[in-house]
């Protein structure tokens, strides 16, 4: 079994994540913010709070943690339930409607957003932090600005834009020299640099690695994509997508930790599934650009590869 570290999956997975994944819902008339109140069939009631780090049973002295949580609903040792907790790293689970309503707008207000910010062009703040702080080549930076799916952030940062199947941008990562977030109110799918005709398919965690792995890479076949470090149902939709076209390959290039390993397992089983080929990129570094800041200051271009 894989080693983890257990305050970071602590950190990582909430209860509602383990809770939807099972099936349960939220009872919305009897659930508050502080307190959300989950069923499945009659009679079973799971209640989390503590922000989603705690629960307990209203029926009974059960309570505890993500972990115990994973015992209860059916993990029939520790190690499993870290195992199934483990699992749900990057799980985005339904917002209640409070929340929905209470953070975000309509989808109009998130394509309105995005829309009135401008694309980063050479000497801006954006295009200034991706090159000299990030280390990524104008080149590219230029492509993915001349495609549309970046745009200069507040305070000096960039953001990322995420599309789903029609192209319209539903949400955005958000990284700049003192931030690193999510558009408020947008939806993760997959942000993608490069013509849509290519069949090798690169998923990494977040836009930055993307282009970090592109610069790195210097192929003319590959698109290269970010899940944002969730995953959503239109994340999957999205892959499942692009990799189910004849001659497809599907690259795992995902960071170098237990997060990535995670990560790189159910991008296997997708393939498995869509008959793609299938392929695991490790960087010799923590992530892409870490690696590509390395090749900056050292001039190493090592990177581990194995096929399925």
């Amino acid at each position: 079994m894989a080693r983890y570290d257990i305050d970071q999956l602590k950190t990582a997975v909430i209860c509602p994540a383990l809770l939807e994944n099972d099936g349960w819902k939220v009872d919305l008339r009897e659930s508050t913010p502080k307190a959300i109140k989950y069923r499945r069939s009659e009679g079973e009631i799971i209640i989390v709070v503590h922000n989603g780090r705690g629960w307990f049973d209203p029926t009974s002295d059960a309570k505890g943690d993500v972990f115990s949580l994973a015992q209860r609903l059916g993990s029939p040792d520790f190690a499993s339930a870290v195992k199934a907790v483990a699992d749900l790293i990057g799980f985005e689970q339904t917002a209640p409607a409070w929340q929905r309503s209470s953070r975000q707008g309509t989808p109009a207000s998130v394509v309105q957003r995005w829309s009135a910010r401008v694309r980063p062009t050479p000497g801006s703040s954006a295009w200034n932090y991706l090159t000299k702080v990030r280390a990524i080549p104008e080149a590219i930076v230029s492509e993915a600005s001349a495609a549309g799916i970046l745009r200069e952030g507040p305070k000096g940062s960039v953001w990322a834009g995420h599309t789903n199947l029609t192209g319209q941008t539903v949400g955005w990562e958000e990284r700049g020299p003192d931030w690193r977030g999510f558009a408020s109110g947008g939806a993760k799918s997959l942000f993608v640099l490069g013509r849509g005709e290519r069949l090798r398919v690169c998923i990494t965690e977040a836009a930055i690695d993307a282009m970090s792995l592109a610069a790195l890479e210097q192929r003319d076949d590959s698109l290269y994509a970010s899940t944002g470090g969730g995953w959503a149902p239109a994340t999957a939709e999205m892959i499942v997508t692009l990799v189910s076209r004849a001659g497809a390959q599907l690259v795992a290039a995902c960071d170098g930790n237990d997060q990535g390993d995670i990560y790189a397992a159910r991008l296997r089983e997708i393939a498995s599934a869509t008959g793609a080929d299938f392929m695991r990129l490790w960087p010799e570094a923590e992530d892409w650009n870490e690696q590509l800041c390395d090749v900056r200051s050292n001039g190493s271009t090592t990177y581990r590869g194995e096929p399925s």
